[in-house]
């Protein structure tokens, strides 16, 4: 649908698409005008245009997400428009800032916002090329070390030394981009350019590395922390962060699969658990955790209770709950502020299945996401699954891959879920009968591909014809074989690929010595 331009965004468009006229021109442009001429630059991806609007920026503050968010003019959001040649054109342009000397305007920018910018699955920009958040990290942290060299080597105007910008953004660090990320925050006094951590993700990085550049980044301000894949960082290991650094703005924690195991505690570990628990309830604005791959038997309560905030976004999935973590979570105070809840992985309709329902009561009014894969959830089920959905109105996604359902159970549940009046986004299961007869669940890496995929394409048409009946065009069904997407995986896969093949081949050669030793 196309979205409605005022007159001025379309001569806005007119002007910056001559590219050679409008750079000429800037000289004379109303400072209030740069916001309307960004937005229009960005939306014709006109690179050059974008880079003498930044280098020439006449206002105080520069925020990504609101130049190119929903603005009167022009209402489309570009902010998921992580076009490659305008972003590398909005940061050159800003070290182009720092050294444009005499500028036609008197310098004033203090601050730079880059966290709006939202890297999604489908991009719509014409280049087709993007510049994912590591790929920004990178090219920031470049940019600064470049600035920081040419100051050093060239007989700079003294303004330009009085310069100094933040620079908000959301850092993403592995081991292929830390060195260079580490000189960036480590010369940063000195840059007129301020890089200001905002949210810090770190994947297939050494856990010495990843201590050191947390402190560097600056944790005071942290607001989210992702320590996602390949960092081995275990119990003790956060006792210890939790210990040596603060993080009073912290509101979102993601860790790594297996930081806690319960299996092998000790007298110690539960002192450990209880520390940890104390810790994250100093963490008051922290609203979103993700602890999923950890086994956390019998240990919810004692992890969260201490927390005075509630929060609204908690991922436990396969996390090993049992019918008291269950229980608490459901009578928890955390349960009525629940938006988004992930408890893929249990086995809910044997184990739990009216604490599940008491859950889903109290986080109905609220709950936007609800994540369900691998549940063992079959057709005998839906029903009790439709009557816990109901009173949930205001949920907008539903993932439920991974479940024993038929095709027949699938229909069903669909009519269902065609009354949920905010529902967006469905992510459904390959029907159990277009597998051979026989498959267990869950399905195995190898089985999950080998169904009879005329019969899905077949069932699939089917759901969505009852999504269409219903007038919900607005729904979007998908099966997801290889989970959802995630913009960091796909950015980084060739490097986490590489990553665990080295640590596979490293148990080889350990488990080869091993054998060696005992002959």
């Amino acid at each position: 649908r196309a979205t409605m331009k005022s007159l001025r965004f379309i001569s806005a468009e007119a002007f910056v698409s001559n590219s050679e006229l409008a750079r000429k021109s800037l000289g004379g442009v109303a400072h209030n005008l740069f916001p309307l001429l960004f937005k229009a630059s960005y939306l014709l991806e006109q690179g050059e245009v974008i880079h003498d609007l930044v280098e020439n920026w006449p206002l105080v503050d520069f925020n990504m997400g609101k130049l190119l968010g929903t603005t009167v003019d022009y209402q489309e959001d570009l902010s998921h428009r992580t076009c490659s040649v305008c972003l590398e054109s909005c940061l050159t342009g800003l070290r182009d800032y720092v050294l444009n000397h005499p500028s036609p305007y008197v310098k004033r920018l203090k601050v730079v916002d880059l966290t709006g910018i939202k890297d999604v699955e489908v991009q719509f920009c014409e280049c087709k090329k993007t510049m994912g958040r590591w790929a920004r990290t990178q090219l920031l942290s470049k940019l600064c070390l470049e600035l920081l060299v040419y100051l050093q080597q060239t007989q700079c105007h003294l303004d330009t030394f009085e310069i100094s910008i933040d620079v908000l953004i959301d850092l993403f660090v592995t081991e292929r981009n830390y060195e260079l990320v580490v000189q960036a925050l480590l010369k940063k006094c000195y840059c007129p350019l301020k890089i200001c951590c905002v949210a810090f993700r770190s994947d297939n990085l050494a856990l010495q590395k990843f201590f050191y550049i947390i402190k560097l980044t600056d944790p005071s301000f942290l607001r989210k922390l992702e320590i996602v894949h390949n960092v081995r960082l275990e119990m003790e290991h956060l006792e210890i962060l939790f210990n040596s650094i603060h993080f009073p703005l912290l509101m979102s924690l993601t860790l790594p699969a297996r930081t806690f195991n319960v299996q092998r505690f000790t007298a110690t570990d539960e002192r450990m658990l209880t520390n940890i628990g104390e810790k994250m309830s100093k963490m008051t604005q922290l609203t979103e955790l993700s602890m999923s791959f950890s086994i956390l038997t019998g240990r919810i309560q004692k992890l969260l209770s201490p927390l005075k905030t509630p929060l609204k976004m908690l991922d436990v999935s396969n996390c090993s709950l049992n019918h008291a973590d269950m229980a608490y979570l459901a009578n928890s105070f955390h349960a009525n502020h629940l938006e988004a809840l992930d408890l893929s992985g249990h086995n809910i309709p044997d184990l739990y299945p009216s604490i599940f329902l008491k859950l889903l009561s109290h986080s109905s009014s609220v709950l936007r996401s609800l994540t369900l894969e691998d549940c063992n959830i079959q057709d005998t089920h839906v029903n009790m699954l439709i009557l816990g959905l109901s009173p949930c109105q205001k949920l907008q996604e539903f993932k439920f891959f991974g479940n024993p359902l038929s095709s027949q159970g699938l229909k069903h549940l669909f009519t269902f879920l065609c009354e949920l009046p905010m529902l967006t986004n469905v992510e459904f299961p390959v029907p159990r009968d277009c597998y051979p007869i026989g498959i267990t669940y869950p399905i195995d890496d190898a089985s999950l591909c080998r169904f009879d995929h005329q019969k899905y394409e077949s069932v699939a048409e089917e759901l969505n014809l009852i999504l269409l009946q219903a007038n919900r065009e607005d729904v979007k069904a998908s099966t997801p074989l290889f989970g959802s997407y995630d913009a960091a995986v796909q950015e980084t896969n060739s490097e986490l690929g590489a990553y665990l093949i080295k640590s596979f081949k490293e148990t080889l050669e350990k488990f080869t010595t091993s054998l060696n030793k005992m002959s």
